[in-house]
């Protein structure tokens, strides 16, 4: 499913450069692939929401992609990868690599069209994607980063995960957590901590999100969205354990000369050593 088209009408003018902060998270690990992007566009003080992930081809034959950037810019690239994809007649991508290629030139055909004019208005021309599959030809699934200019990077088995948009906050967690051999289930914890770390921190970013997972060994896609509602529990679960934890870290050097005795609390009886 693609995502609607979103105008913003402000002052009776009608804005089509409309700029995405977002976080989009995508993962390969030895199981398969995993994407997460949040929903929320803000423009100004207006708060909207639209898909971020895009599937492309069909069947077994299909990849994602997950945009940050100027919407104007990822609309139009979008539509000229459908019509390159139109003019092939049903003939899929061979491979992944075929498919960012075909990518990358509908971007910089959009940039030489488009990039003057944005820039005449005090817009940068902007458009990261994340990218990821596997197609009849590929021995793997693979997952690439797109830059603005076209050039990009594959993901490997030393940093299994690309993110774009707003990236710092949920970094930490991924660095020290996922590896390329962490299983499914827990890659797909962890993808949701990194955002809602990030969400925590930053109000660009928030529910609701879309989350698809390939499973290498059946070459299967599944998808699905969430709202806030949907993960109280996962939430709450963290906010109670991280607060315990914290708690129950045993104590630095600085205890003795930064707290007080009678500030120190009392250790439980069955924590007592």
């Amino acid at each position: 499913m693609d995502a609607p088209r979103l105008t913003i009408r402000s002052s009776g003018r009608i804005h089509g450069t409309i700029s995405i902060m977002t976080y989009c998270l995508g993962i390969k690990t030895r199981d398969g692939l995993i994407g997460l992007s949040d929903g929320r566009i803000t423009s100004g003080s207006q708060l909207s929401s639209a898909r971020k992930v895009t599937m492309m081809g069909s069947g077994s034959d299909r990849f994602f992609i997950m945009n940050s950037g100027l919407r104007s810019v990822r609309d139009k690239t979008l539509a000229y990868l459908r019509r390159d994809m139109q003019k092939r007649r049903g003939e899929a991508y061979g491979t992944m690599l075929d498919a960012v290629s075909a990518f990358t030139a509908c971007l910089r055909q959009v940039a030489t069209e488009d990039r003057e004019a944005l820039e005449a208005s005090k817009l940068h021309f902007n458009l990261h994607a994340i990218i990821g599959g596997q197609l009849a030809e590929d021995r793997e699934p693979y997952m690439f980063l797109i830059y603005p200019e076209g050039n990009w990077i594959e993901v490997d088995e030393r940093t299994p995960y690309l993110s774009i948009g707003a990236t710092a906050y949920g970094k930490p967690i991924l660095d020290r957590a996922l590896t390329y051999g962490t299983d499914m289930q827990t890659a797909l914890k962890l993808a949701y901590l990194s955002f809602d770390s990030t969400r925590f921190s930053t109000n660009d970013v928030g529910f609701p999100i879309d989350m698809v997972s390939y499973h290498a060994d059946s070459r299967s896609w599944r998808q699905s969205n969430y709202d806030y509602d949907d993960l109280g529990e996962q939430r709450q679960w963290w906010n109670r354990n991280l607060t315990e934890l914290a708690r129950r870290m045993p104590d630095g050097p600085w205890v003795e000369t930064l707290v007080p005795e009678e500030m120190r609390p009392r250790q439980p009886a069955e924590e007592a050593v």
